[in-house]
Formats: C-alpha cells, sequence, structure tokens
C-alpha cells in the first residue's frame, strides 16, 4: 500500500515530513512492515479464491480474527500468523534489512 505525499498547503509538510518527526526509523520500519504482511495476507487468499470463514476452516484461526488482521485492527500473535500463512502456501523469512 503506497501513500500519496501530497503537500498540505495549510500546513506545508507532507504526511512523510510529518510521519518523520513523529515516529522513529523503526517505528515507521514496524508500521511498513505490518502493513506489507496484510496485504500479502489479502492477496494470498484473494488469489486462492477463498472467503475468509474458509481459511479459518483451513488454518483453525477464527474468521472474525481474520477479519480483524486483514483491517490491521489487531496485533496478532506470531504463531497466528504463521497458521494462517501457513494455509495459504506460504511463510515468513528473516533477510536482511536493505540499507538507503
Amino acid at each position: 500500500m503506497e501513500v500519496t505525499t501530497k503537500n498540505n498547503s495549510a500546513r506545508g509538510h507532507t504526511w512523510e515530513e510529518v510521519r518523520k518527526e513523529i515516529y522513529t526509523p523503526e517505528e515507521i520500519a514496524a508500521s511498513d512492515l505490518r502493513v506489507a504482511l496484510i496485504g500479502e495476507l489479502i492477496k494470498a487468499r484473494n488469489e486462492r479464491g477463498i472467503t475468509q470463514k474458509q481459511l479459518e476452516e483451513m488454518s483453525g484461526v477464527k474468521q472474525p480474527v481474520i477479519a480483524r488482521m486483514e483491517r490491521g485492527n489487531t496485533m496478532s500473535q506470531i504463531d497466528t500468523v504463521l497458521k494462517v500463512l501457513f494455509s495459504l502456501g506460504k511463510t515468513l523469512a528473516v533477510v536482511p534489512i536493505k540499507q538507503e
């Protein structure tokens, strides 16, 4: 998901500028990772053509939990995320962070 960075003429700052003032680089990276993970979960479920209810049956994770995960309303435990990913034929990987 990409956030547009238009100037707000009333304030004169882009969202990226404000974001960097409010959050630490670690918080920004964690937020970006979370958004990317949610996007990949939704994409994988849609590519397989399954509903959240079907994913519940496959993973054992309740549909309301899956819905909250997809909306970004909850910080799911890693084992819950892994159950859902596994059911979608996916996994997590630990890789080096790209330095800018």
